[in-house]
This record gives structure tokens, C-alpha cells and sequence, in this order.
């Protein structure tokens, strides 16, 4: 697939289509309790890259040559905690954004209190939602693999993972950060997350042990990819292209990597970050030339 116009459709095709998964999960607007109803499926709405469920469908039909049904209630469950990490980032006593993913950031919408609920009520349905994959599976060894897919969603989500890295995040905010600590931040914030993503969907396709740890290592590089474009997109992207105000980690005064090792080595870096993961995706079994190109299009991506 080298073709990049070729890609790019593919690409618009695979988001739509989880997209369109996604929609078959999430809830009515009715009821008492409307409103979180109305907040989440607002925030989940409002777009994005759907790296995570891409990264978890790919690696599983790398193993499996399909995607089989039990990952697909995965594959929407680590948007929603993907996106209530957003919700919560967003708020006044976090980050203080007001706008997010072009459209305004979900407390802006709706309040304060109801987006501290909406990003708690948003990660609690993505594990109901991740629970339907037992109802799924076909056999005892898929039933297997479901179970401990919960267990790496939870692991990677909770305080030895996501909100781990989020906790260190916010305590040194507002002052310099040791390089040591900011890996450790990046590892677990973003990292951790797409660990998951690729992990579950290795663990679903029947990835063996040997080959789960190549999957942890090329995903982790990818996690570090990701967050240190982030890092570079705030100092150079267009809000207009990006969705979300620029200048952001400045007016934080926060460390990013980019404030640590400047912008050009920053940039080196992703590429070389990038190459390597693409390079530990050759030593596994398979072959799926759509990921590869994923992968490449975190060095390029402008959003």
C-alpha cells in the first residue's frame, strides 16, 4: 500500500465503519439521567483519530486474519476511556480547555459538575461495554482471552497505568520536570493506552506469550511516538487544523519533551521511534501492510 492516496482512503473507510460501531454501543437520550446521556454521547461524538480501536482491529487481524466479535466491544470500550481521559483533562482544575476536537470541551458545554460525571460515567460503560465480549465468544479459549483483556484494559487504565501517569502529571505541573519522571508520565498517560489497544487485540486474535512481549515493546515506542507529536503540534499546529487552542502546554508552563530536548531533536526522534516500531512489527508472524502504514502516519499526522 504505497500509494498514500490509496491509504488515506482505507483509512476514512476502517474510521468510518468504527465509528459506526461505536454509535451501536452508546445509549438513548432518555430518561431521569438525560443529560449524562446527552454528555457522553457529545463527547464521543465530537470525532477523533480512533487510533486506539484502529491499532487494537489491525494488530488483531494481523494474528487472526479477521476481527472476530469479541474484540469489537473492545475496540469502543478504549475510546470511551480514551475519551473521558479527554473529558477530564479538559477540566478547569486540570488543564482548563475550553475547546477540544474543534467543538467546545465537554464542561464548557454542559458545566463543570457534569463533565467530572460524564468522564467518570463514560469510563465505568466502557467496561459494561468491554463485558458484552463474553457474551461474544464462541468457545472456552475465547471466553479465556476476553478475561484477560479485561484485565490488561483495567490494568492500563487505572493507577498503574493512565491515571498513574496523569497523578505524577498533575503534581509537577506548573514547575519543571525531570526528564526521568516525564518519560515516566508519557509511559503511562499515553503510553499505557495504546499499550492496551495493541495488546488486547494480539491477546484476542491468539498472539503467543512470546509475541504479546514484541507487541508490548513496538507499542510502547508508538505510545512515546504519539505523545511527543503531541508535544511538537502544540508549539507548531494550526488550531484550526489541530481542533484545540496551540500554546496550550506554554500557558500551563508545563515540561513537554519538546521544552526538554528542543524541537528539532523532538522530531528525530518520532521518525526514529516510528522506524523501530516498524522494524519490531517485521519480527512478528503475519502481515499487515495497512498498520505499517498507521504507524507511519504518526510522523505526518498534522492533528
Amino acid at each position: 500500500m504505497s500509494d498514500n492516496t490509496t491509504f488515506k482512503k482505507e483509512l476514512e473507510e476502517r474510521v468510518k465503519e468504527i465509528n459506526e460501531g461505536i454509535a451501536g454501543y452508546m445509549p438513548e437520550e432518555k430518561g431521569h439521567q438525560k443529560t449524562i446521556f446527552e454528555a457522553v454521547n457529545y463527547s464521543m461524538n465530537a470525532g477523533g483519530k480512533r487510533l486506539r480501536p484502529l491499532l487494537m482491529q489491525e494488530m488483531s487481524r494481523l494474528f487472526a486474519g479477521r476481527v472476530s466479535d469479541t474484540v469489537k466491544p473492545f475496540m469502543a470500550a478504549i475510546e470511551m476511556i480514551h475519551t473521558s481521559s479527554l473529558i477530564h483533562d479538559d477540566l478547569p482544575c486540570m488543564d482548563d480547555d475550553t475547546i477540544r476536537r474543534g467543538k467546545a470541551s465537554t464542561w464548557a458545554e454542559y458545566g463543570e459538575d457534569i463533565g467530572v460525571l460524564a468522564g467518570d460515567a463514560l469510563m465505568m460503560y466502557a467496561f459494561e461495554t468491554a463485558a458484552r465480549a463474553f457474551e461474544a465468544a464462541e468457545d472456552p479459549d475465547e471466553l479465556k482471552r476476553a478475561g484477560q483483556a479485561v484485565g490488561i484494559l483495567a490494568s492500563r487504565t487505572g493507577m498503574h497505568g493512565m491515571i498513574g501517569g496523569q497523578t505524577v502529571d498533575v503534581e509537577l505541573a506548573g514547575g519543571p520536570i525531570p526528564k526521568d519522571k516525564l518519560d515516566f508520565i508519557y509511559r503511562l498517560k499515553t503510553g499505557a493506552l495504546i499499550q492496551a489497544a495493541m495488546l488486547i487485540g494480539a491477546v484476542l486474535g491468539g498472539a503467543a506469550d512470546e509475541d504479546c512481549r514484541i507487541v508490548e515493546d513496538l507499542a510502547g515506542k508508538i505510545g512515546l511516538a504519539f505523545q511527543i507529536q503531541d508535544d511538537i503540534l502544540d508549539v507548531t499546529g494550526d488550531a484550526a487544523v489541530t481542533g484545540k487552542s496551540a500554546g496550550s502546554d506554554e500557558k500551563n508552563q508545563k515540561t513537554t519533551y519538546v521544552t526538554i530536548e528542543g524541537l528539532e531533536k523532538a522530531k528525530k526522534d518520532v521518525e526514529a521511534l516510528s522506524a523501530a516500531a516498524i522494524s519490531d512489527l517485521d519480527k512478528l508472524p503475519g502481515n499487515n501492510e495497512f498498520l505499517v502504514g498507521l504507524i507511519r502516519l504518526l510522523v505526518n499526522r498534522e492533528k
